[in-house]
């Protein structure tokens, strides 16, 4: 039984007070209620995370490691994870009243910010219609024509409930298309938990220092093979020895799932054209990068076009989205219109796409992404020159709303040498920066976003506590 929280009037829950008009179930919930635990006016206060901890607590009770998506769980990184109250713009609110700049973003979506005005407002029009139809509606071929518009390789495109299914969904679909079995996947990348992914991945997987995952059978990853990112000369050596085999490459063509890491000159150029040379395909995962490192995705930034797409996170505009989509002829092979099976009951409901309709159309606002790239090219550059000031080895980098730094000399080309950063570092780093009122993701593995919300204060703020940090540490 989860103990009682003790904190805000009311029934406890494990130490957590939570209410709410009506109950959450009949019988077993009828006592526990949920409320706003504290007020968003009310800013000013001690850093104390009492509160989280009580919450933590008993969600261990509750949920596996007392979190829904793993690196939540703030392992790598010491302490209890916090547990958020409310968010807005750039900003975000504990349960026990600290504020935080957040460089999260809810992992990527909220590239116009949190809880912006216009989306919420498109949200409660939409909410009076109803949340979901299990049947077409209008608001998805809105979105689907502006998807299709703006990314350069895709020409239909299906829509799904989250990154991870569009990867699976894509993955299903070369393997249909091509008549072959192999993909060739990259070190560190991380493309959703789906079984065949699960192979030298990124994100959590790194984050939790876990070898590959127990329950996945040897049959599902032996089609997977894997080279270094950024390396040309590994990736023609797993074409030469499995001629004629291989369906296709996939890869985060900006790697944002082992820190953020950047590609070389030329690569993905050469793997655009090895892709050609031997029948295979080429997936960007751009569940990242898509409308965030340009309009038109890493695609369009690079000038590289590949033949199928993986997307999510802007799309849905902070609701649960993703999407697949490319060529013609290869999309025609997605039942109904072809032979290859994927439905989702959820897929295409109103709200994500509401919110993705208001977020893409905000994007299109001239200056948008020069804005990002200012906003973060400051940021960056100042946690840099911070480092080195106060005697710290450190490299990093961005291309506009999206960034990383180690703590190493570098370069960083490939997932080892990302992991050749002082975690322990990093870790001192972390808990110094939250105690100054700045989010970051809870892993050195993790791309960091940012958003049009944020303003050259946040940045400021966030730059002068990076240097009364790394001059303690």
């Amino acid at each position: 039984m989860a103990a009682s929280i003790k904190g805000v009037g009311g029934v406890g829950f494990g130490g957590l007070t939570c209410s709410t008009k009506t109950p959450l179930s009949s019988s077993r919930s009828s006592s526990f209620r949920v409320q706003m635990s504290v007020p968003v006016e009310d800013k000013k206060r001690n850093y104390t995370l009492q509160k989280s901890q009580e919450a933590f607590n008993a969600a261990l009770n509750l949920m596996p490691g007392g979190v829904n998506s793993p690196v939540r769980a703030f392992k790598s990184v010491g302490g209890r994870p916090i547990f958020m109250d409310s968010v807005k713009g750039s900003h975000m609110w504990d349960i026990d009243g600290n504020e935080y700049i957040d460089y999260v973003g809810s992992w990527g979506p909220t590239i116009i910010g949190h809880a912006d005005d216009e989306v919420l407002e498109a949200l409660a029009e939409t909410m009076k219609k109803g949340t979901s139809f299990g049947s077409p509606c209008l608001l998805e071929s809105v979105l689907a024509e502006m998807v299709i518009s703006a990314v350069p390789s895709i020409e239909m495109v299906r829509f799904v409930n989250s990154g991870t299914e569009a990867c699976m969904g894509v993955l299903r679909l070369v393997r249909t298309f091509t008549g072959r079995e192999k993909i060739i996947k990259f070190e560190g990348c991380y493309h959703g938990h789906a079984d065949p992914f699960l192979v030298k991945a990124g994100s959590g997987v790194a984050t939790l220092g876990l070898p590959d995952s127990p329950g996945v059978p040897k049959a599902t990853t032996s089609g997977t093979l894997t080279a270094p990112y950024n390396d040309i000369a590994a990736v023609e050596s797993l074409f030469n020895s499995n001629k004629g085999e291989i369906a296709a490459i996939i890869l985060e063509p900006a790697v944002g799932n082992s820190g953020f890491i950047t590609p070389k000159p030329d690569f993905l150029e050469a793997i655009r054209r090895l892709t050609k040379e031997n029948g295979a395909l080429l997936i960007f995962d751009e569940v990242m990068t898509g409308f965030r490192l340009s309009y038109g995705g890493a695609q369009e930034y690079f000038g590289i076009t590949p033949d199928l797409t993986t997307l999510g996170k802007v799309i849905g505009g902070g609701l649960p989205v993703g999407a697949y989509g490319g060529r013609r002829e290869i999309m025609e092979m997605v039942a109904p219109a072809g032979p290859m099976y994927q439905a989702g009951t959820l897929s295409g409901n109103p709200l994500a796409m509401t919110a993705g309709i208001q977020t893409l159309k905000r994007l299109k606002a001239p200056g948008t992404y020069e804005y990002l790239d200012r906003i973060t090219r400051e940021l960056v550059q100042g946690i840099l020159n911070a480092g080195k000031k106060t005697g710290h080895a450190i490299c990093g980098g961005h291309i506009r709303g999206m960034f990383g730094f180690f703590f190493t000399e570098g370069p960083v080309h490939n997932f080892d040498d990302a992991k050749k950063s002082d975690a322990a570092k990093f870790v001192r780093f972390y808990q110094g920066m939250l105690r100054e009122g700045v989010y970051f993701a809870p892993s050195q593995f993790e791309a960091g976003f940012t958003s049009l919300a944020h303003s050259p204060e946040d940045i400021q703020k966030t730059v002068a506590a990076a240097e009364n940090v790394l001059s303690k540490i």
